[in-house]
């Protein structure tokens, strides 16, 4: 019996599945991981994206905000991680449905499904997709999204397991906002230790860059930074002396920036920075060199003085790549080429001092 594209559209109004309880366990497990993260919102959200797609067995998960009227890949995981700060129109797509019925929505098939935009889900590789509506003081302001590259991926005990995992965002939502819209703003889209651009923000802010770059024909300049001797602070002097090195080096990066530089903390003891105007490669290398010797100084901790230090690559658009995986990829390389000449170095220091002749013994 063939089935009809309304009977294929229609809603899904079905009783409530009985809930796996192993699954629920798990949830309850995961929510619990998720309240440690406290008012980290950006960390809450990529929790929350991660556990989504392994529980309902998607290819992909998403959390996106809206921002006007386009909607911000804030928080992603499985084959959407690479699209992390994408913007679409809210208009014709799910997710901009959802946020104004504010209710959960499935969609079996991209492809039949007029309530989609098909064009970005052939974009994205997606088929099929459930969309939970996040609420911040009853208002939608985003939605909790799993997808998959095949029609019909998804059942009644997704749709149950999304709206789950929807509820710990909302809670960091509601304490981390405290009721300001631009507080909201703020959490999503910044580090809870450091106040810096979180990894989302960078990414969204790196996309506008270079589509901006693109349209003027402009250079910019991306950087890339890793701390050296983190994991030692942290193992030496525990893991406040370890946040301490971390919120330096951040104001140290700060303090070295233009006001339009966005500086971003990617992850544990991972940096980078746009900056949205640079001459040439040259210039980028006398800049390069200009952070490195401002952020190389011992820092106070408490009556120990800790070193710290930091290797850095940077990337030139369009010299060095003309899209965003190209360019980073590029920072990455100087970075580690940097990394390693420094180790040799050091290698080469104790090395000659091994061969060093030894001092004359009075007998």
């Amino acid at each position: 019996m063939s089935l009809s594209i309304g009977h294929l559209m229609k809603e899904h109004y079905d009783p409530p599945p009985v809930f796996d309880p192993v699954r629920l366990l798990e949830v309850i497990r995961i929510q619990t991981d998720i309240a440690k993260q406290g008012l980290d919102l950006g960390g809450v959200m990529a929790l929350v994206a991660q556990h989504a797609q392994q529980l309902t067995r998607a290819s992909g998960a998403v959390v996106e905000l809206v921002d006007g009227d386009e909607m911000v890949y804030r928080a992603t995981a499985g084959v959407a991680a690479s699209l992390l700060g994408l913007r679409l129109k809210r208009q014709g797509s799910l997710s901009g449905r959802c946020i104004e019925e504010g209710r959960p929505l499935r969609c079996d098939d991209s492809e039949v499904d007029p309530r989609v935009d098909r064009q970005a889900c052939r974009r994205v590789g997606l088929r099929s997709m459930i969309v939970e509506p996040l609420k911040h003081n009853d208002t939608p302001v985003g939605v909790l999204k799993v997808l998959a590259p095949n029609p019909n991926a998804f059942n009644e005990m997704d749709m149950k397991t999304l709206e789950l995992l929807a509820a710990p965002i909302a809670a960091a939502m509601f304490f981390a906002a405290k009721y300001e819209s631009t507080e909201l703003f703020h959490r999503a889209t910044h580090d809870g230790l450091t106040g810096l651009s979180n990894r989302a923000y960078f990414y969204d802010r790196f996309r506008q860059r270079l589509e901006q770059a693109r349209r003027g024909q402009e250079s910019f300049a991306v950087l890339s930074f890793d701390m050296d001797g983190l994991k030692q602070i942290n193992d030496c002097f525990g893991h406040r002396a370890g946040d301490a090195a971390i919120k330096e080096f951040a104001s140290r990066l700060l303090a070295s920036s233009t006001q339009t530089d966005t500086v971003a903390r990617m992850g544990g003891d991972e940096f980078s920075i746009i900056r949205s105007h640079t001459e040439s490669r040259d210039s980028a290398n006398i800049l390069a060199s200009s952070f490195a010797r401002n952020i190389t100084a011992p820092f106070q901790f408490g009556p120990r003085s800790l070193t710290l230090n930091a290797s850095l690559g940077f990337a030139v658009f369009p010299e060095d790549g003309s899209d965003i995986e190209e360019l980073l990829e590029a920072a990455d390389q100087r970075m580690y080429k940097e990394k390693r000449r420094r180790k040799g170095d050091a290698a080469k220091d104790l090395g000659m001092a091994d061969r060093a002749e030894p001092e004359p013994v009075n007998a």
